[in-house]
Parts: C-alpha cells; structure tokens; sequence
C-alpha cells in the first residue's frame, strides 16, 4: 500500500528520525499499557468512560506510529516486553489508589510526554520543518491531545492524590529513564 512518507525518506537525517519514531512508539505503547492497567482497576468505576476515552485516542496514536515505523523503516525499541508489564503495573498500581491516583498517574506520565513532544518538535523545526512537515503535524496533534489529557488529569483531582508531589516526580523520573532507554535500544 502506497504511503506519502514513503517519499520522504531521501535526504532526511535517519539517525533522528529513527529515534524520534522509535521513542515515540514505546511512549504510546507504554501509554496504552497504563490505560490498560487503570481501566482493569477503575473500568468500572464513575470514571471508567473517562479513562477509556484517553486510552481511545492513545490507540489511535499508537496505531499511527506503527504506520510510521514501516514507512520510515523504523525497528522497535528491544524494550517493548518490558514496557508492556511496566506500564500496566504503573496503570493498575496507581489506580488501586483510586480515582485520584490514576489521575495524578495521567498529569505526570502526560506532562513529561508533552514536554518531550515540544523537544521534539524544536529539533525538527531545527532540522527542516518543510522536509519533516508531515511529521511535525502529527507531533504537534498528538502533544496537544496529551496536554488535553494532563489537563483532564488534574480536572478530576489528581492533585489530591495521597503524596501526590511524590507519586508525580517518581512517575516522571522514570518516564525520563523510559524516553532515555528507548530512544537508544
């Protein structure tokens, strides 16, 4: 199946696309993995449907960076089997603290993810933003949907969370070990 990225592969910087694509799949997938683990906690819950719509347009991320790993010829970080327990513990462990807690776990995980995206997007505007148009369109939509759900986070009490200072700078220190992993292996 024709792709229009697929065009796009002569004359850019591989080394950077590779690790902003590699990096950017295991968040989403890590990010999916969580949502996973608050909904087998909360699914149920009054603020099920709410996690479940996060967790929606996490999918629709995810799915779209596996696109873009075929089309920019991109391997996975070797991390995935890791990330995949890691981010439904993460998921389910803050959720077993209620409500709040699942939320203090989305503004944390959301903040440090919107934070890495901007990153992102200044490399590329660094790079040549006509060549990597296409990309930074799909950077820029994808942090603007996790700014809405950090921002939905902190709607729904996450600040409220039992040590919440703690829970976030413990949640965003390993998000910071996670980005640093999978953009290298």
């Amino acid at each position: 199946r024709p792709c229009s990225t697929r065009a796009t592969l002569e004359g850019i910087n591989k080394p950077v696309i590779d690790r902003i694509i590699r990096v950017d799949h295991a968040g989403e997938y890590g990010a999916n993995r969580i949502y996973a683990g608050q909904m087998a906690v909360l699914g149920r819950s009054s603020v099920g449907p709410i996690i479940q719509q996060m967790w929606n347009q996490e999918k629709d991320h995810l799915k779209k960076f596996n696109e873009l790993m075929v089309a920019y010829r991109v391997r996975p970080t070797v991390l995935l089997p890791f990330w995949n327990v890691a981010g439904f513990v993460l998921g389910a462990g803050s959720a077993l603290l209620g409500k709040k807690g699942a939320m203090a776990c989305t503004v944390a995980v959301e903040e440090s993810i919107s934070d890495h995206y901007n990153s992102q997007i200044r490399t590329l505007m660094e790079e040549d933003p006509e060549k990597y148009k296409e990309l930074l369109q799909i950077i820029k939509q994808f942090r603007d949907d996790e700014r809405e759900h950090h921002d939905i986070g902190l709607e729904h009490d996450a600040k409220a969370a039992p040590a919440y200072s703690v829970l976030k700078t413990a949640i965003q220190l390993g998000c910071k070990a996670a980005i640093f992993l999978s953009e290298r292996i």
